[in-house]
């Protein structure tokens, strides 16, 4: 049987891994300089935002619904990265 803290362990696993993984893509990023890298790190950002949103709306702020923003969060990413691998020049 699983408790009350199983889905509050997994959304907070979830924020910390896309939080990690944008820091070292900053992190390779701001080494290297590739584009790819910067447009990886954007996605991860808001990857990241998009959990901390779910983290809020499912254990926090519970009376209101927040999944347009989350929405709105997941969409950024993924367009943040498509645009990325559309316009990326230097990395071809």
């Amino acid at each position: 049987m699983t408790g009350g803290w199983v889905p509050s362990a997994v959304y907070l696993l979830c924020f910390i891994t896309s939080a990690a993984c944008a820091g070292l893509l900053l992190r390779s990023y701001l080494n290297a300089r590739s584009s790819l890298l910067f447009w990886s790190a954007g996605c991860f950002s808001l990857l990241a935002l998009n959990n901390l949103l779910v983290i809020l709306d499912m254990l926090v702020i519970t009376s209101r619904d927040l999944m347009p923003w989350r929405l709105a969060a997941s969409l950024a990413a993924a367009s943040f990265l498509l645009f990325g691998f559309i316009w990326r020049g230097d990395d071809a």
